[in-house]
């Protein structure tokens, strides 16, 4: 399977957009060409830690396409687990696809059904755009299970700044209640995507704060 990472992007505090700045947000990297689509709606409770694409709720929506309304829920608490919270240890989630299409647009008018802020939210795109040149340029070659999640949180989670998931517990942490989560295998840069950071800067400020976890 190989190594995973999965990078995010938030603003310096922990503050929750308004729902239409949000949506924005989101229709911004559809159109810039930083995601490509389908899309899909997601509301419950979300782990901003679980990985993207190894059984959190956002990977289900992304690759299972589950009917509008489905339940999803991460595996039960195995034995032995520990106490360690997610990334080191696992992630429990429960959340119901609100709504999923093909046109970003169709987003706005989902986001404003959704219990934005009174539970964890989030859309998930299929992957980064490979049309975009400066996205092929950081990664290479084009790989289509960079899955993509917008997270809107109730509350705020913190996102360890640089670990690896099978590592010791620890070091520093970014709470965030907005942010963006990507997930890669390969890649021939460091940093943030400049076309996510590009957007990101737009609508979070010039003082945005980026992380990896790997494993």
């Amino acid at each position: 399977m190989g190594i995973w990472t999965d990078a995010f992007i938030a603003p310096d505090e922990p503050n929750l957009l308004p729902r239409e700045a949000f949506g924005r947000l989101v229709i911004e990297l559809a159109r810039e060409r930083v995601v490509r689509t389908p899309w899909a709606l997601i509301a419950g409770e979300l782990c901003v830690n679980a990985s993207l694409n190894w059984g959190s709720v956002s990977g289900q929506a992304r690759w299972d396409r589950p009917a509008v309304g489905t339940l999803l829920s991460s595996d039960e608490r195995p034995k032995g687990a520990g106490d360690a919270p997610p990334p080191w240890g696992p992630s429990y989630e429960r959340a119901r696809l609100l709504a999923h299409g093909d046109a970003v647009l169709d987003v706005l008018p989902a986001l404003r059904r959704a219990p934005y802020g009174r539970e964890d939210v989030a859309v998930v795109f299929d992957c980064l755009d490979f049309g975009n040149r400066s996205i092929v340029e950081y990664f290479h070659f084009e790989d289509e299970r960079t899955t993509v999640a917008c997270f809107a949180l109730a509350h705020p989670q913190n996102r360890p700044l640089s670990t690896h998931d099978g590592g010791r517990r620890g070091g520093p942490v970014h709470p965030v209640r907005t942010c963006v989560v990507h997930t890669f295998k390969h890649a021939m840069a460091d940093g943030p995507v400049p076309a996510m950071a590009s957007v990101a800067t737009r609508h979070f400020g010039p003082t945005w704060v980026s992380g990896e976890t790997w494993g």
